[in-house]
């Protein structure tokens, strides 16, 4: 049987922490799963928690008047989940819904950001990951945004495209 300490040394996402960081980060983190269709987490609800996604997948959705629910990204095995917890006010703000059966590992988000608190080593290099995820989803939604819209008047103008 596998420790929590092994899950997470072996997450592309944690490479080149030491065993010490990882010995922290676990005692933050539980096995979860949820079913298909389930939310992990709603808008505006208290964000104190961070996913590492196992198996599976989930949606990253929004809300809007007139078209519903819109799938503005999607996160699978191997990806995180959540950064919400590191900004105040602490609040989601996306929906995100299981696509299919999914099972990650939780870490506690006030959990780790007083191990933070208390190793500013640790704070730096957690949130350099995490700021290189979050880089790399924005561009990601940059390029969704081109292909949705279209190259023209984007940014060019503040008028409507006609």
């Amino acid at each position: 049987m596998r420790t929590m300490e092994q899950e997470l040394a072996d997450h592309a996402f944690f490479a080149g922490l030491d065993t010490e960081a990882m010995s922290l980060l676990a005692g933050c983190a539980v096995n979860v799963g949820f079913r298909a269709d389930e939310y992990v987490f709603k808008e505006g609800e208290p964000a104190d928690r961070f996913y590492v996604v196992r198996n599976g997948r989930i949606a990253i959705e929004v809300h809007g008047p007139g078209v519903g629910r819109v799938v503005i990204d999607t996160v699978e095995d191997g990806d995180i989940l959540g950064w919400s917890w590191l900004v105040p006010p602490y609040r989601w703000l996306f929906d995100a819904r299981a696509v299919e059966p999914t099972t990650a590992v939780c870490l506690d988000g006030k959990c780790l950001r007083d191990k933070c608190e208390a190793d500013s080593r640790l704070g730096y290099q957690l949130m350099s990951k995490v700021a290189l995820v979050m880089t790399r989803r924005l561009a990601a939604a940059r390029v969704q945004l081109l292909d949705l819209y279209g190259h023209r008047g984007l940014g060019e103008h503040s008028g409507p495209v006609r």
